[in-house]
C-alpha cells in the first residue's frame, strides 16, 4: 500500500517537473487545442462531427505540437496525418510528371 502511494506521488512530481520544463508556447498551444476540442464537443451530443475547419485546425496544430502530445486530440494520429496530407495536396494541387 505504502509503495503504491509513493509511486503515485513520484509520478505526479515527475509530471509537474515535465510541465514546468516545457516552453510557454507549447503550453499555450496545448490550451488552445483543448479549448477548441471542448467547443466542438459542447456543440454535439452524440459522436463529434468535425467540420472541415475543425480538421484543418487540428491537422495544423498537430504539426506544431510534438507527437507525444497527439494523445490530446479527439482522433487517431494516423487521421491527423491524413488530414494534413489532404490539406497540403489541396494547397499545392496535383503534381504532373513531365
Amino acid at each position: 500500500m505504502f509503495l503504491s502511494i509513493c509511486y503515485v506521488a513520484l509520478q505526479h512530481v515527475l509530471q509537474l517537473i515535465v510541465l514546468r520544463c516545457r516552453s510557454r508556447d507549447v503550453n499555450a498551444l496545448e490550451i488552445v487545442v483543448l479549448r477548441h476540442e471542448v467547443a466542438v464537443l459542447r456543440r454535439q451530443t452524440a459522436r463529434p462531427r468535425l467540420t472541415t475547419d475543425n480538421r484543418v485546425f487540428l491537422a495544423a496544430t498537430s504539426r506544431v505540437l510534438p507527437r507525444s502530445f497527439w494523445t490530446l486530440f479527439l482522433v487517431k494520429p494516423a487521421t491527423l496525418l491524413e488530414w494534413h496530407r489532404r490539406s497540403v495536396a489541396r494547397r499545392v494541387g496535383p503534381i504532373v510528371a513531365v
